[in-house]
């Protein structure tokens, strides 16, 4: 069953320009990552520093394997110092009958 995570972030705003060049890199790599079915960056209409990043994925091993990269071996180490706030995510599964 899918598995939608949806990702919130919120940059100092003196940092989107070089969050720009950061999340182009990053959902590059979480897009080509194995159980990846696609990824959507919005940025917030009233809030122009808080981006969310709605990720679906095959399963939710797969997520969790996605996540265990990104603690580990694929870190995003230049990401903290752009931030103005701790991230959110939430999951949640695909319910194909809604």
């Amino acid at each position: 069953m899918e598995l939608i995570a949806v990702l919130e972030l919120t940059f100092k705003p003196e940092s989107l320009d070089k969050a720009r060049e950061v999340m182009t890199r990053v959902l590059g790599e979480t897009r080509g990552f194995p159980g990846c079915v696609s990824v959507k960056s919005v940025i917030d209409g009233r809030d122009p520093n808080t981006w969310r990043f709605v990720e679906t994925w095959e399963s939710a091993e797969h997520d969790a394997a996605y996540r265990k990269f990104r603690a580990g071996e694929g870190a995003i180490t230049d990401l903290g110092p752009l931030l103005a706030a701790s991230p959110s995510l939430v999951t949640g599964s695909v319910d194909p009958l809604m």
